[in-house]
Order: C-alpha cells, then structure tokens, then sequence
C-alpha cells in the first residue's frame, strides 16, 4: 500500500513525495500526460495522504481515515453515474452534496457550471470529518466555459484549508489563467518493460500476447490492463483479409473485385465500434510506414505480424499506403457525417487498386 504500489512515472511521484515530505504542498496542482498513465490514481494517492492519520509523505490506506476517504469516493462515484442517468438535463445537478474528498467528473460530455458552484460554495467552509478538503477534478479540459471563471476565482485566493487538484490529458487545453495558478505534475506514457512486467504478474497472457499487449497500450496502463488479445485479434482481422487482397493485387494485372468488395464489407460490418475500426487501421498502416522506410524499425505496434507487414510494405510501395491513410481519413469524416462506412471502405479499395495497376507493366 502507498506510493510505492504505483506503476511508472517515479519523477511525478518524487514530485509528489517530497512536497508532502517538505508541508508544501500546493493550494491547486495540475496533472497533465497522455490517458491511463496513472493521473488520477496518483491524485487520490495524494489526497488520501493529506489525510492520513498517520501523516508524513504516504498514506496507510488502514486507519479510520483512509478507510472513510475510500467511502468518500466509492459514494461519489455512485452518484455520479446515477445523475448520468437522468435524463432531465435541469435534475441532474439537483441536490449536489460534497465531501470532505470529492472527485467531480462530467455529468454530460462537460462539467456543469452548478458543479463549480457547489465546489466554490464547499471550499470556503470547514471541513467535516477530515483536516482539510480537497477536490480531485478529474477531465478538467471539460469544464464548461460557463464554469470556468467560477474555478478561476476560487483559484485565485484559495482555501487555507482545501486542496485542489486538477487532472487532464493535455495542459494546453485549460485557460492560460487556470495553468497559471496551478503548479503542474507532468506523467509520461509507462515503459513496455514495466507494463509487460505487470501484465506477467496480473494476467495469464502469453509472453507475445504481452509484447503485443504493451505496445498497443502505447504506454497506458490502463488499456494494458484491459487488452484481450481474442477481441483485439477479432477486430484486426478484417483489416488483414483487406491489406492480404490489397497487395495480392500487385502480383498481377487481373482484379478480383468480389474480394475487393468482400473485404470492404467485412470492415464496416460491426457499425457499432467504427471508431475502434478505424483505430486498428491507422495502427497497421503506420506500422506499413515504418517498415516501409526502415525495415530495422522497432517502432512496431502489430509485432506478430511483423513478417506480413513487411511484405504487404514492399508491394503496396508508399503511394499505396498513403492512398490507405487518406482514404481512412475519408472513413472517418464520413462516420462523422453518418454516411454508409461500406461505401468509404470499397471507395478505398478501388483507389489502391487503382494505384497499383498504374505500378504495374
């Protein structure tokens, strides 16, 4: 239990450690880096500290204090998802009560300015159970612009007696005056080594199931910890039937359009998670790209496949991958406008196609 139970990122948590260590901690602290490095976890570390009954620069996670404070946070949370459910926009901030250690996420895709207000109105009076209140503000890049100035004042002169802090994937999306007042912890995407290291310990996954696993994570612990190489594998294979058709062009002049359009249907088939199909294609392409330049390239994410990828790289040639990546942005806009995907995926196939053959004697 402590900090020393939290994966990767040690300069943020020395950063964190040795202001608890000196009694300085920051009135307002940003926590800034890419998603599911740990930033909100290390957040409520920090929080549980500032109220440990036994004090110093950790927490117990034992006494009746840390116990009260994860009681604390499992009610929040609570609610939160049942005000998520609401679908009257007007109730789902009625009645909004705070705890000494809160965590204020987004009701709707914002944080709403009633939630502000209410964190404004708590701050400025004593806590209840604990030393001091602190406020974990998690997705702050989400606050609506309504609310901003409210956080903004509060900011400005705050509580003796309240902590806030603030958690978002990219620091420049807050307003320059609300970085301004927060001294920021910086996080960084975990190494493979300590989330293949973890997925040993924690998983029954194979040893390139976890190779694979860290490098689609992308240094996010969080996705490590959910990867299941049998979903992943389920929705990567149209993409290998695709690219398989794709460069199999190249071996001759005739086209097989039904594969051609087989392949294109397969893609669009699960509607329902486009966006994670998408996903899956810009990482084998930009996996072609890397092999394409650099056969020695270590920057591979689709490892087991690294055999295959260089081949389809070799006869799909750059023009042809380029052709893949523009007609992917072109599925992406279409999803955006809700147009039919299969229409995206077999106009794609046809322009590769179409690219080849111009290769071709």
């Amino acid at each position: 239990m402590g900090f020393d139970s939290f994966l990767g990122n040690p300069h943020a948590v020395t950063s964190v450690r040795e202001m608890l260590a000196s009694g300085r901690v920051p009135g307002a602290l940003l926590f800034s880096g890419p998603g599911g490095v740990g930033k909100k976890t290390l957040a409520l570390m920090l929080a549980k500290t500032l109220v440990c009954e036994r004090g110093g620069a950790d927490f117990c996670g034992e006494c009746s204090r840390c116990r009260k404070a994860d009681q604390m946070l499992a009610a929040a949370r609570e609610d939160l998802a049942r005000r998520r459910e609401i679908k009257e926009s007007a109730r789902r901030v009625e009645g909004l009560i705070y705890f000494d250690l809160q965590i204020i996420e987004p009701i709707t895709k914002f944080i709403l300015a009633e939630q502000i207000r209410q964190l404004r109105a708590i701050a400025y009076t004593r806590p209840f159970e604990f030393p001091r209140r602190i406020f974990v503000v998690d997705e702050a890049q989400t606050i609506h612009w309504q609310a901003v100035d409210l956080l903004l004042k509060v900011l400005e002169e705050p509580p003796e007696s309240t902590n806030f802090i603030l958690v978002c994937p990219n620091a420049f999306e807050l307003r320059p005056t609300i970085r301004s007042r927060c001294t920021r912890v910086g996080f960084q995407p975990a190494g493979e080594a300590i989330i293949q290291d973890l997925l040993a310990h924690e998983t029954k996954l194979t040893a390139p199931q976890r190779e694979l696993a860290a490098r689609v994570a992308g240094g996010s612990v969080a996705r490590a910890r959910a990867f299941n190489p049998d979903e992943y594998e389920r929705r990567r294979q149209p993409w290998v039937d695709f690219l398989e058709v794709m460069a199999g062009r190249s071996t001759g002049p005739s086209t097989n359009w039904r594969q051609v359009f087989d392949s294109a249907r397969a893609l669009a088939e699960n509607r329902g998670d486009l966006e994670g199909t998408l996903e899956v294609g810009y990482s084998l392409l930009s996996d072609l790209t890397h092999l394409r330049l650099d056969p020695a390239a270590d920057a591979v994410v689709n490892i087991d496949l690294k055999p295959r990828l260089m081949d389809w790289a070799a006869k799909l040639g750059l023009e042809g991958i380029e052709k893949l990546k523009a007609g992917l942005d072109q599925a992406y806009r279409l999803q955006i406008r809700n147009v039919n995907p299969q229409l995206g995926f077999e106009t794609l196939g046809i322009d590769v196609v179409s690219t080849i053959a111009s290769r071709l004697p």
